[in-house]
């Protein structure tokens, strides 16, 4: 049975690196395309009628979160920390898309981020406890 156990964990900790990778990356792409003003992300800040100045401040929360996601790799309590972080700002990307009554496929990606922080979040949780401790 232990072994069946060992297996387990091995895989699990696999699925985390690939996903924490996976996110860091992704935050890290759109947090630049934010904070360097791309075409892309000022058009959609437009739409959602938000500041330009709250890109910014967006991009910079989610080349954060990434940081945090990288420095993780060596403490995974900061990677629960960085998943916490990322998942709430996505939270709010969501609220965004919804108050701006964007159909739900604009809302979509969001929430996926959202879902996969959270779950960052939970596979490294009692590593974030006990940097609490």
């Amino acid at each position: 049975m232990k072994k069946k156990q060992y297996i387990g964990g091995i895989i699990l900790l696999i699925i985390s690196i690939i996903l924490q990778s996976l996110l860091a990356l992704v935050f890290l792409l759109t947090g630049f395309m934010k904070v360097s003003g791309n075409k892309q992300q000022v058009e959609t800040f437009e739409h959602l009628n938000l500041p330009q100045w709250f890109r910014v401040i967006t991009g910079l929360v989610q080349l954060i979160g990434a940081t945090g996601l990288i420095i993780g790799f060596w403490n995974p309590g900061v990677t629960a920390l960085a998943g916490l972080w990322l998942a709430i700002t996505m939270l709010g990307g969501v609220m965004t898309h919804i108050r701006a009554k964007d159909s739900i496929t604009q809302a979509i990606p969001a929430f996926i981020l959202a879902i996969l922080a959270t779950i960052i979040t939970i596979f490294n949780l009692s590593d974030m406890l006990n940097l609490f401790s």
